[in-house]
């Protein structure tokens, strides 16, 4: 499985984002998606998750309610909508793929090449 994400870009704090996440084969029975960040200077921390249905999601704190994460099985693309957008949440946006369910990025063996985030205040 290829994944490659797009869709990053420069915002104004409480703007919003759409970004994609295309992947290469079939992923819709197999694969649980996650969207990671990782900021200058820190380690790459959990965003969202959402089951191999789509029925399931799970947020980190501090996006819960701004964020929303969504697939498309059908097309074998993921989305994260990012609403009310904040300084801290300028990063480098990763899509991966895992077949299980965690917050950990070292269990997710598929990623995407990133794509950045930057919010300006």
């Amino acid at each position: 499985v290829q994944l490659q994400a797009s869709g990053g870009g420069l915002v104004q704090a409480g703007g919003s984002l759409r970004l994609s996440c295309a992947a290469s084969g079939r992923i819709a029975s197999v694969y649980y998606i996650g969207w990671f960040r990782q900021a200058p200077g820190k380690e790459r921390e959990f965003v969202a998750a959402i089951s191999r249905s789509g029925v399931s999601t799970y947020y980190a704190d501090s996006v819960k309610g701004r964020f929303t994460i969504s697939r498309d099985n059908a097309n074998n693309t993921m989305y994260l909508q990012m609403n009310s957008l904040k300084p801290g949440d300028t990063a480098v946006y990763y899509c991966a793929a895992s077949t299980g369910l965690d917050y950990r990025p070292s269990v997710y063996n598929h990623w995407g090449q990133g794509t950045l985030v930057t919010v300006s205040s």
